[in-house]
């Protein structure tokens, strides 16, 4: 039996007007999805449990099986995926290179700059700041800081994307406990916009028309977590396909193995097809298949709907596409499963902790829930609106060995 996820990054989302009340998933062409939901399970789960951040860590961490509460901030899962193995006393904080106009947060990807000019600005804040702690590649927008102070770990941040118009001295980093740590690294983030506003990379941006990357911003900070461990807890191999570090990180935490894929971008030109080709490939040898994809997520950042249901109608076309086709090849005995892992609605531009659907497909299946269609609405489906995400695994198991 092979296990397959398919996480489509902030999918879900609410009725829209200029769709007559129809969210994406609903608008977009989606075949694969819904025999999946037709032929299969279906419900909605809570990958966000109450009281935490809307945040991918929290969500993706229990898609993979795990229960998110012991997370200890998103900055440390990203850690491992940019070769960074965090002591005991070490703090990790995301770092966003984004673009600032007029004090206000313009755009917290700095227009999806690109990982090369990211890393020349990653070599020159290390050469800059390194005195304060050090700066790491990740990949475009997505870079590292990690500072040896346990303490630094409890300050107030502001995820960028959650807050785009709003004033960078409204959302820095704030604590009531050590106002002067936080006093440090907001004057470090503030030393940056002169800094990086002068520096080639940007000078460059800004005469091809690009926004520059004109200011750091640290957030989602945290020391070492320790989650679980995949192979133990499920008797099953593992492997992630994914372009974002954080999911990545997550997966080396849990002792799942990355593929890295040509072309996986983490945005809308990622490279589908190559995705499922080699998620196959990895089937060969791995009993559990996590493909990540996150230009759904990206669009609905963007609140560019066009954007989000080409890149819903790319997943089922060539994703799932392949997979139903394919995998008989492989095992004869598959279950799949295909989820958001939070919405990332078009109208706000940001995570909710709403309930998102799912639906899971087996060749073990032969009752089917009522539900026609894959959508939002699929609180008839089998499993109701009660599911807990980090139980949907155990779920796919009992479903693919006849269990109850």
């Amino acid at each position: 039996m092979k296990y397959v996820i398919i996480i489509a990054d902030g999918m879900a989302d609410e009725p829209l007007e200029q769709l007559n009340g129809k969210t994406p998933v609903m608008e977009a062409k989606t075949p694969n999805m819904d025999f999946i939901a037709k032929n299969g399970y279906t419900g909605l789960t809570i990958n966000v449990p109450e009281g935490m951040t809307p945040g991918s860590d929290v969500a993706n961490t229990s898609i993979m099986g795990f229960n998110p509460s012991m997370l200890k901030g998103r900055g440390p899962l990203e850690a491992p995926s940019v070769g960074v193995d965090l002591n005991s006393d070490d703090v990790a904080f995301r770092l966003n290179f984004i673009n600032i106009k007029d004090n206000k947060i313009n755009d917290f990807t700095a227009d999806h700059i690109t990982t090369e000019e990211a890393d020349e600005l990653i070599k020159a804040l290390n050469e800059e700041f390194g005195d304060i702690g050090s700066f790491y590649t990740g990949v475009s927008y997505r870079n590292l800081f990690v500072i040896d102070d346990l303490d630094t770990e409890d300050l107030i941040n502001t995820p960028p994307h959650d807050v785009v118009g709003g004033d960078i001295n409204e959302y820095n980093l704030k604590s009531d406990k050590y106002p002067q740590k936080a006093e440090v690294l907001n004057q470090l983030m503030l030393d940056s916009i002169e800094f990086l506003e002068n520096h080639p990379v940007n000078q460059k941006r800004v005469a091809e028309g690009k926004l520059p990357a004109n200011m750091i911003w640290l957030w989602g900070q945290g020391a070492k977590p320790e989650i679980g461990n995949f192979p133990e807890k499920y008797n099953l191999s593992g492997a992630t396909i994914t372009g974002v570090d954080l999911l990545k990180g997550i997966s080396g935490y849990i002792n799942l193995d990355v593929i890295e894929v040509p072309g996986a971008t983490a945005y809308f030109d990622t490279n589908y097809q190559n995705k499922v080709d080699y998620a196959l490939n990895s089937l060969e040898d791995h009993d559990v298949q996590f493909i990540h994809i996150e230009a759904p997520d990206e669009a609905g950042h963007e609140g560019n709907l066009p954007e989000k249901i080409r890149a819903i109608e790319n997943i089922d076309s060539i994703i799932l596409g392949d997979l139903l086709e394919k995998l008989p090849e492989i095992d004869e005995e598959y279950t799949i499963a295909v989820l958001p892992d939070h919405p990332t609605p078009i109208d706000i531009k940001t995570h909710t902790r709403n309930p998102v659907p799912f639906a899971i497909y087996s060749t073990s299946i032969d009752d089917p829930d009522s539900v026609e269609v894959f959508s939002e609405d699929m609180t008839d489906g089998r499993y109701g609106d009660v599911l807990v995400g980090h139980n949907l695994l155990s779920e796919m198991i009992k479903i693919a060995n006849n269990e109850e």
